[in-house]
């Protein structure tokens, strides 16, 4: 089979290898993945050292949508012929994040990812894909999706009529677009792209605020909301950021702490924290459960994944690239047919 692997720091040292299909053990499946979506993480991982301590060659991405090929022993999840998401974080399948024996462990990371025609992992790691979705659809939920559900829904307790701020037009922001205004919520988009803005109305934003001519964005978040804020933020940037969405929040709101597109460090004026009773949470996707609650909530609500490009296993490369522009939605590797 072929799979993408890197046996030394850097992108230009991706590999697209012919490897042995694996084996499932005891408790394992193999999985025929037929689409593999990408992340921003992708890029932490690929330029820089964030794939220091996973296994040699190091195998890249995480979200994968595919169908169950062979079972190992003692497999009861699922059955030859399932169709299946990864979670992305692989042990964690509810309560609290887990903090002993080094913490939870993520494809991509600490164990090896998906992008390869096979993959054999212990079913626990898996999820029955929404039947209302195809496989390209469905592998960007493990990460992007299940995001912005843990943010809003299960950590959040989104409820009609809240007004939900979001940063962007990635794939967490816009399946927050999405989940939110299906489930009666008035969101509002940020983004520094006219015709971006424009295109997250169409998925439900009731409005967009253009970062670059209105650079005190939270002010306009205040006057959009008479001066109410907005109940859930998610935090897409980081850094000096944080500060704005902080002074953009109603009282007894929330930011969802996500993104480090400024860095990992930050600092900023508490006082308006203070004055709001205000909540700043940390998110790290979310466990198996989450993920099983959205993958029905899909089929529910009947969300359709924004999928921005769609690229053959060979051009990996070509849609790394892609992600350093910035797409519109998910960028999506089609593993097989």
């Amino acid at each position: 089979m072929k799979r993408w692997q890197l046996r030394q720091s850097g992108r230009a040292n991706l590999e697209l290898a012919d490897v042995a299909i694996p084996s499932p053990g005891p408790g394992e499946v193999l999985v025929r993945v037929s689409a593999v979506s990408l992340n921003y993480r992708e890029k932490l991982f690929l330029d820089g050292a964030g794939y220091s301590g996973a296994p040699s060659p190091y195998v890249p991405t995480s979200d994968m949508a595919g169908e169950v090929v062979a079972t190992g022993a003692g497999t009861h999840r699922f059955k030859e012929g399932a169709r299946v998401i990864a979670n992305f974080q692989t042990d964690w399948v509810d309560g609290p994040v887990p903090r002993a024996n080094g913490g939870v462990r993520s494809l991509g990371g600490s164990v090896p990812g998906v992008l390869a025609e096979y993959v054999a992992m212990p079913e626990s790691w898996l999820v029955a894909s929404p039947e209302t979705l195809d496989d390209l659809q469905a592998s960007t939920l493990p990460c992007a999706a299940l995001t912005a559900w843990t943010s809003l829904v299960e950590l959040g307790g989104l409820r009609p009529g809240q007004t939900v701020v979001t940063q962007g037009t990635g794939g967490v922001s816009l399946f927050a677009v999405q989940i939110a205004s299906a489930m009666g919520a008035r969101v509002i988009v940020l983004s520094g792209d006219e015709d971006k803005l424009s295109r997250a109305k169409g998925l439900g934003a009731a409005h967009g605020i253009h970062r670059r001519h209105t650079p005190d964005w939270e002010k306009a978040v205040l006057e959009l909301t008479r001066g109410e804020g907005a109940d859930h933020i998610l935090e897409l940037v980081g850094g000096d950021n944080l500060a704005r969405s902080v002074k953009a929040l109603a009282s007894d709101g929330r930011i969802s702490l996500i993104g480090v597109l400024e860095g990992f460090e930050v600092r900023f004026p508490v006082l308006p924290l203070f004055q709001t009773h205000g909540v700043i949470q940390g998110i790290l996707v979310g466990h198996r459960r989450g993920l099983e609650n959205l993958a029905r909530a899909v089929d529910r609500l009947a969300l359709k994944p924004v999928v921005d490009t769609v690229y053959p296993l060979a051009d990996f490369p070509k849609a790394l690239e892609h992600l350093d522009r910035g797409p519109f939605g998910k960028l999506v590797i089609r593993v097989r047919s």
